[in-house]
This record gives structure tokens, C-alpha cells and sequence, in this order.
């Protein structure tokens, strides 16, 4: 709360999944959370308070996710819901994030407020509780930690389905089939297998296309467990490789591992980045760095913060970011790496540290 009143905010809505479950702890597809100071005490000082808005088919499922909190299950969307309550309960200026609002939504909360209240009641920012979210609590990043150790188990199982003549989409289908007996609540983005000359597509989704005979597979996956996100690549070969795959394969797991190193609290994100494509630019492979180094990880599979070229944000302790860099040559092969690394006091650690980078040749 103290965060919307330092934008000149008497009242915060949260509309966007995931930060009302970061908010909360309700994992249901709609709800908004309205958030107003304490009674009797300044906007800045105390206890705020909080209330759940969703509909019937959550109402069992919002009020045992949610203890403590007091939950109104209506038959509005939860955002008009939720912007009607502010308004009655004598909120006057409203933030919400602009970037998880569509107009159309915007517009409907708009019109459920008191004439007086519609021009000047709803105050766009970005990102408050995003911000928050990028740094975990020790809840989180053991829920972090347990979906990025399951990927690694899954890595290791599923190189058994990776030969020349199986489609990308069987492998794939292997491996999600695995996550799901595993436990995952799902995938936490649709899986990556790439095969020889579609591996040099950085986000080659797995298709019909045969695994060749000889030349690089990438897969890229994460699965969805306790609400947390996992992401890692792993790129293995089919058959005997040449010099040139050897070489452009140990110049990414070089830029990667520069990268994992320089990972540390108040080394900013550009920096980062850097170290990456540095060692791309000295292999002449710079220009087939297309993307950025990472990104956050958590609720969401692309969170904060971001690192790639000029970002200045600084990590801290408890972040957890990709490390992710790639080498992409059109119509021969693409090589990627990446980890799950926390940030921690120290510096980092590699949260797939399991599942070895060393060269796999099948």
C-alpha cells in the first residue's frame, strides 16, 4: 500500500492473476484484490486493508486459499466489484498497474463508479506489485528451488527419446507427460525442441519435424509446481559433430557460464548482459546473440528484472533470474544454455546445477 501512496494514491486494485496470488495466495483465473489503509491510522503507517473480490465458481476455493482475508464472492466481473467497493468505502484516487489492464476493462470499472469519480478516480502506474515480486521470500524460493530440481530430474529422463527419426512433438510429449506424473501442475511455457536446422530458431516450439540423423536438438521447458515457474536449455548433439558445432557449442557454454559468475547483489543487469556477450563478440558469434541474457523468474515465467543491453537495474539478494545466452546460424544450427540462478547474499548459485552443461553427444 505504501507503494500506491507514494503516487499520490489513497486506494490500490490488483487485477493481474499473478499478483493476486502473490497478494493473497488465491490461485483462481479471476479475481481483483482492493486495498485501502488502515482505519484511524496515516496511509502510510499500519495494517492495510485488504479485500478478495471473485465470483461463484471460486467461492469455496477463494475462502480456504485466503485465511484471514475477507473474500466477497459477487456476480460482476471481480474488477467492478472491487472498483464499487473503493468508491463506497471513500476511496478518492485509485492506482492500478496499466500494463494488466485492458481498456475494455478499465472502461467498465469507470462506469460502475459515481459520476463524480469517473474522470479523476483511477491513476495509472506500472508494475507496483510486479516490484514485489521480484524478490523472494524463503517460501519462495524453496518452491523455486523443488521446480527447478524437477526439470533437471525431467532433463535426464527424457534423453532417452532423443534420437535421430523421433519427432520433436513425441519428445515433448514424453517429457510433459513425465512433468505431469511427476507432480507439475503443468508447463510453465509451451516446451521447446528444436532439431538441426530448426535449432537455430531461438523459440523453435516443438513441431511434427524429424530429429536428424546428426546435428543439434535444444530444449528449452520449465514446468508449473506449488504456483512456481521453472526455465532451463539444455542443447545436446545427434552423431559425431564437426569442429565448427564443437567450437560454437563451447563459445555459448563459456558466455554462459561468464555470466552465472557475474551474477551477484548490486551487479546491475546490463552488466550482466555484458559478460555474456562479450565473450560471443571475442568467439565473432556477437551478432548471432539476438536476446537478451534473462530475465526473472516465479509466478510467472517472464518476470523482473531484465538483463539485457543498458539495463541499469541492480539484483539483490533473493532474486532469481535465467542466465540464457544463444548462438543462432540460419539454415545450419543454433546452440543454448541457460540456468536458474538465486541471487543471494554471497553472490549465486545455480538452482539447475544438476543437470550438467558439459557436451552430450547421442
Amino acid at each position: 500500500m505504501q507503494a500506491a501512496v507514494a503516487t499520490g494514491a489513497d486506494a490500490l486494485l490488483v487485477t493481474h492473476a499473478a499478483d493476486v496470488r502473490y497478494l493473497t495466495g488465491f490461485a483462481g483465473s479471476s479475481g481483483a484484490v482492493a486495498i485501502l489503509p488502515a482505519k484511524g491510522r496515516a496511509a502510510t503507517g499500519g495494517r492495510a486493508r485488504a479485500t478478495l473480490f471473485t465470483d461463484g465458481r471460486y467461492s469455496t476455493q477463494a475462502r480456504a486459499e485466503c485465511l484471514g482475508l475477507r473474500v466477497v464472492i459477487g456476480k460482476k466481473s471481480s474488477g467492478v466489484l472491487a472498483a464499487e467497493w473503493l468508491a463506497a468505502s471513500g476511496a478518492r484516487r485509485c492506482a492500478f498497474d496499466s500494463r494488466q489492464t485492458t481498456v475494455a476493462a478499465l472502461a467498465a470499472m469507470r462506469t460502475a463508479l459515481p459520476s463524480k469519480l469517473r474522470r479523476s478516480f483511477f491513476l495509472a502506474t506500472e508494475g507496483l506489485v510486479a516490484r514485489m515480486r521480484e524478490v523472494k521470500d524463503a517460501g519462495e524460493i524453496a518452491q523455486v528451488r523443488r521446480a527447478a530440481a524437477l526439470g533437471c530430474r525431467l532433463f535426464a529422463e527424457v534423453l532417452e527419446y532423443i534420437e535421430p527419426g523421433a519427432t520433436e512433438a513425441e519428445v515433448a510429449l514424453a517429457l510433459e507427460i513425465k512433468a505431469r506424473m511427476a507432480g507439475a501442475a503443468g508447463m510453465s511455457f509451451e516446451t521447446i525442441v528444436a532439431g538441426g536446422l530448426r535449432s537455430a530458431l531461438p523459440h523453435g516450439v516443438a513441431s511434427s519435424a524429424k530429429l536428424p540423423r546428426k546435428g543439434f536438438v535444444t530444449l528449452d521447458f520449465g514446468v508449473l509446481l506449488g504456483g512456481y515457474c521453472s526455465d532451463m536449455t539444455r542443447t545436446v548433439h545427434l552423431g559425431k559433430a564437426n569442429q565448427r558445432e564443437w567450437d560454437v557449442y563451447h563459445s555459448v557454454l563459456e558466455a554462459q557460464q561468464a555470466a552465472v559468475a557475474a551474477v551477484a547483489p548490486g551487479v546491475s543487469c546490463g552488466d550482466v548482459d555484458e559478460a555474456a556477450r562479450s565473450v560471443l563478440r571475442r568467439a565473432k558469434l556477437g551478432k548471432t546473440f539476438s536476446h537478451s541474457t534473462g530475465h526473472g523468474v516465479g509466478l510467472e515465467i517472464h518476470e523482473g528484472p531484465r538483463l539485457a543491453v543498458g539495463q541499469k537495474q541492480v539484483l539483490e539478494a533473493g532474486m532469481v533470474v535465467t542466465i540464457e545466452p544463444g548462438v543462432y546460424l540460419p539454415g545450419e544450427f543454433g546452440v543454448r544454455i541457460e540456468d536458474m540462478v538465486l541471487v543471494n547474499a554471497k553472490g549465486s548459485e545455480v538452482l539447475t546445477a544438476a543437470s550438467p552443461k558439459t557436451w552430450i553427444e547421442l
